[in-house]
């Protein structure tokens, strides 16, 4: 009987993936293994050898110039984004400018200044952080447009109720509340978003020439009033 039983497990075996017969062996030679606790893991010391190695043996020969001194055995300096902190945006260190309005064109003077106040003139732009500086527009009630704009361009608003809806041309709405004009033009250049809605804070529009912000000393922000002419 002893005999048959052990023909049959010598049978069985035989035709047993391969690694069967491996865990046959390391359980005959070893014994049985005891279960790892749940949670924990089981790691590989380094040796001494290992601590001992320097970072300078694993970088290619060819490229050791590109390190000097203790950047060997110090972090990757050559695969770092810099990204801006906290400190380097504060909101009272910020420029301030101020730009006349009289006769700038709307579309030129929109465009400037949404590239200040989004931060697009500095080298530290960054497209996700406030970087820019606050702008002050006076004289908002003389900007100008080219064409017939001042007739064709057209201002709209909706209350929300049917029927509700109301527009406006540019000379209108220039008469009545002349400082919109100025926003409406550089909100639809800001980033749409939460970013958007406090960079737009950063704009001063006043009518007149007076406005309460002497007291941040602001500076002429120049604008480009004519095109390039290309000569030759």
């Amino acid at each position: 009987m002893a005999t048959a039983v052990a023909s049959h497990t010598l049978l069985s075996s035989a035709f047993a993936p391969r690694h069967y017969h491996r865990r046959l062996t390391r359980t005959a030679s070893v014994g049985p293994r005891r279960a790892a606790p749940v949670g924990l893991a089981v790691r590989c010391e380094k040796s001494d050898k290992q601590k001992r190695q320097p970072l300078a043996a694993l970088v290619p020969r060819e490229q050791r110039f590109m390190f000097e001194g203790d950047e060997l055995c110090g972090p990757d300096i050559w695969n770092t984004t810099w990204y801006p902190k906290a400190a380097d945006h504060v909101t009272t260190e910020k420029t301030w400018y101020v730009v006349d309005a009289t006769d700038k064109i709307l579309g030129r003077l929109a465009s400037t200044i949404a590239v200040h106040i989004r931060g697009k003139n500095e080298p530290t732009y960054t497209p996700s952080v406030d970087m820019g500086a606050f702008v002050i527009v006076v004289n908002a009630d003389k900007v100008a447009v080219s064409g017939k704009k001042r007739s064709q361009k057209l201002y709209r608003r909706h209350s929300g109720r049917p029927g509700g809806m109301k527009e406006e041309t540019f000379d209108q709405l220039q008469k009545r509340i002349p400082e919109r004009i100025i926003e409406h033009a550089v909100r639809g250049m800001l980033p749409k978003g939460r970013l958007g809605r406090r960079l737009f804070t950063h704009l001063k529009v006043y009518k007149g020439t007076e406005h309460p912000h002497e007291a941040q000393k602001p500076v002429p922000l120049p604008i480009r009033d004519k095109r390039i002419q290309k000569t030759g």
